[in-house]
């Protein structure tokens, strides 16, 4: 009897190691697409930060489903302890910020890692397995191209009579079309009343119907004229101090219309909304033209939203943080808006209600995003999957016509990238 127990006893351990190494290899088999990447990764993070403890914080913009992240954070824990890294809540300890991301086709794992006031960047590169999730029924899809590239910070540009301006920090240049993409044209030195700022800001819009353009920076004004003789053309850009406003909102062709304290502009007011701008501080200061009837506070960003009636609300973000609409003579704080960044430009699509804001991701991140969002009252419903970009938003601002919206992107290899964002209808 005590032989045939023991046989029993062995028989049942044998099936309890069975299942163990099977669930096991179970979970070897749910995480096997991750852990490849999660290794790689860990042995750069490991390498910028040698051996000690690290705080771990993961970011997904990515199609990967939510209940896989846990999975991808073990993987990381694991493999960066067998580095002689130890993930701890010491704060002390450094920080290392992942951002799982992706773009058509392949997949962007960033790691911005801090040690002290420094930070470095590791990064790794895999396959899409399958396309992205595209958004549910009745929402849009974001795609973007990039149309320029450069070596040197791009605050704005503008498409106009087939050529490119190009508005730096200090410079204003022309490019023409060639058969290797842009070429210089012309190039202007722009007037500066005061030392430029450690974030820079600038504005690029079409003159009217002129075919023209005007350019602001902190305590400048730039206009540029075109002049034509058969083919050849000739820009006269012309560049000078000013405290004036700058342009936020303009409809290529519409005469400016008669200054008005009409609490909500209405569409032809919407083509020169203008704000003073404080160069010093490097915000706009919350006066603005025509007035809404309110005092506003300083703000980096605005939009004018279409509403009832043929009017416009102005969204905006304050300088502490708070997204607001102002509308019929009063502020209104924006739900869902948490996570966005401080750039959004207004889209005006043939998706949804018609119009959409595209506001970028909170934080700077190695690896930023772009999502669309609907606001039919006080709350900002997403209508799109995220976009992921390579690299951190620095600008964004919406086309002439509004179809599309223009976004400047700081690469991991620190050059400028200039994308077209506009929207599919799903």
């Amino acid at each position: 009897m005590f032989k045939e127990m023991k046989r029993i006893g062995r028989t049942w351990l044998t099936l309890a190691m069975l299942t163990l190494v099977a669930h096991a290899a179970g979970a070897a088999s749910a995480s096997g697409p991750w852990e490849e990447p999660a290794a790689a990764l860990a042995g750069q993070i490991a390498d910028i930060l040698g051996p000690g403890q690290a705080r771990l914080a993961i970011r997904n913009i990515s199609s990967i489903p939510p209940g896989e992240i846990p999975a991808i954070r073990n993987l990381l824990v694991q493999d960066l302890k067998a580095r002689g890294v130890t993930i701890s809540g010491a704060e002390s300890a450094s920080i290392v910020h992942i951002t799982l991301s992706e773009n058509s086709k392949r997949r962007l794992w960033v790691a911005e890692v801090g040690e002290g006031d420094q930070m470095q960047v590791a990064m790794v590169s895999l396959a899409l397995e399958q396309p992205a999730q595209e958004p549910a029924a009745g929402k849009l899809l974001l795609r973007s191209e990039t149309i320029f590239t450069a070596k040197e910070p791009v605050l704005a540009v503008l498409e106009v009579a087939n050529d490119l301006a190009v508005l730096e920090p200090d410079v204003l240049v022309i490019d023409a079309p060639s058969a290797n993409g842009w070429q210089q044209q012309k190039r202007v030195n722009a007037v500066q009343s005061s030392a430029l700022s450690r974030d820079p800001r600038g504005v690029l819009m079409p003159a009217g119907g002129s075919g023209g353009f005007e350019a602001w920076l902190p305590g400048t004004r730039c206009t540029g004229n075109l002049s034509s003789a058969g083919d050849a053309k000739d820009w006269t850009v012309q560049c000078g101090p000013s405290d004036d406003p700058w342009t936020l909102a303009q409809a290529p062709g519409s005469p400016p219309p008669a200054q008005s304290g009409a609490a909500s502009p209405s569409e032809n007011q919407r083509a020169t909304f203008k704000a003073f701008f404080n160069s010093a501080r490097n915000y706009f200061t919350g006066v603005v033209s025509p007035s809404l009837g309110v005092d506003l506070p300083a703000f980096y960003s605005a939009a004018l939203i279409p509403r009832a009636a043929g009017n416009a609300a102005l969204l905006m973000d304050g300088i502490d943080g708070k997204v607001q609409l102002v509308e019929n003579n009063a502020l209104h704080p924006v739900a869902g808006a948490r996570d966005w960044g401080s750039d959004f430009a207004l889209l005006r699509s043939d998706c949804g209600s018609g119009a959409q804001i595209v506001a970028s991701g909170s934080g700077e991140a190695a690896s930023d995003s772009l999502r669309a969002y609907e606001l039919p009252a006080l709350e900002a419903v997403p209508a799109s999957a995220p976009l992921a970009m390579d690299g951190t938003i620095t600008a964004i601002w919406p086309a002439p016509d509004q179809k599309s919206v223009y976004a400047v992107v700081r690469t991991p290899a620190n050059q400028y990238e200039v994308d077209r964002v506009s929207a599919l209808c799903n």
